[in-house]
C-alpha cells in the first residue's frame, strides 16, 4: 500500500529536509558537547520559524538552499504533511527541551536532545523520518472526515 497524504497535496524535497536534519544533528552535538545556551536558543529559533513558515529566516533552510543550488541538486519529492507534522513534533520536543536546560534539568535536557539526535540522525542518513511514521500511524487510528 503506498503512503499518500490525504490533507495536503504539497510536495516538498526530501533533499532540503535531510540537509536540514544534518545541521539539527551538528547543532544538537554541540550543544550535548558544549552545554551552551546559544546551541539550544538557536535550534528553537529555528524550529519556530520554519513551523511559521518563514523559511527566509531559517538559517538552516538558507543553507540548505545554497547547498542545493551549489551542487545542482535535482528534486527529491515528497509528501509536505508528514515532514510538516514531524517539525511540529521537534519543535515540541525543542520547547520541552529548553525549558528543562533553563531550569536545570540536566538529565531530562539530554534524554530530550539525544532524542532529538536519533530522529535527525535517521532522517539526514537514511531519510527514515520518524514523525512521518507517526504521522503514518495516527492516520490509520484517528478517522478524518474526508
Amino acid at each position: 500500500m503506498l503512503k499518500s497524504c490525504p490533507i495536503s497535496a504539497h510536495r516538498i524535497d526530501a533533499h532540503f529536509v535531510r540537509l536540514i536534519a544534518l545541521q539539527v544533528m551538528i547543532v544538537g552535538l554541540l550543544l550535548l558537547l558544549t552545554e551552551h545556551l546559544f546551541f539550544v536558543f538557536l535550534l528553537l529559533f529555528d524550529f519556530s520559524i520554519r513551523t511559521l513558515k518563514i523559511n527566509k529566516l531559517s538559517p538552516f533552510a538558507n543553507i540548505a538552499k545554497f547547498v542545493i543550488h551549489s551542487l545542482d541538486m535535482k528534486p527529491k519529492l515528497c509528501d509536505e504533511a508528514p515532514k510538516r507534522f514531524a517539525l511540529y513534533f521537534g519543535l515540541v520536543i525543542i520547547g520541552f527541551m529548553t525549558l528543562f536546560f533553563i531550569f536545570g534539568y540536566d538529565k531530562v535536557t539530554n534524554v530530550l536532545l539525544v532524542s532529538l539526535l536519533v530522529c535527525a540522525f535517521l532522517e539526514a542518513t537514511f531519510d527514515y523520518c520518524v514523525g512521518c511514521k507517526i504521522y503514518y500511524y495516527l492516520q490509520h487510528i484517528v478517522p478524518m472526515n474526508r
